[in-house]
């Protein structure tokens, strides 16, 4: 397994290995919890230990809102924040399927995409297999 680089800051980190396709989570070696957004200390008990560990991109739509545009400026598309297996919340958005029928709730993976030439982690509806 390809761990972010230890000589860049987390936030760096973490987007050094979304753009060579790897998604990582952080986890506290004293309190075992995970953290997520990528930080220097583990919110939950204070550890400055934080290891990189890849989690398994399951998650569940916590909250969901419909940004609305019109069509000629790429139309509707979904805020989502999911809570992945793992403990932690993201933000991020689910595709493959129209903004309104993202559901609190439903089950999701994640994927990356590149987006401008950087890596995304984006989640799609866990029973679809493409």
């Amino acid at each position: 397994m390809i761990l972010p680089p230890e000589t860049l800051g987390p936030e760096a980190a973490y987007q050094a290995a979304l753009d060579q396709g790897r998604f990582f989570i952080q986890q506290c070696a004293d309190c075992r919890r995970a953290v997520f957004y990528p930080r220097t200390i583990c919110p939950h008990c204070s550890g400055r230990i934080l290891k990189w560990i890849e989690p398994s991109g399951r998650g569940t739509v916590y909250s969901v809102t419909t940004v609305r545009r019109k069509p000629e400026h790429g139309g509707d598309y979904n805020v989502s924040l999911i809570d992945l297996s793992e403990g932690v919340r993201m933000m991020s958005s689910v595709r493959g399927i129209s903004p309104h029928e993202v559901q609190i709730g439903m089950s999701v993976r994640a994927e990356i995409v590149t987006n401008n030439g950087s890596g995304l982690v984006v989640f799609k509806p866990a029973d679809q297999t493409s």
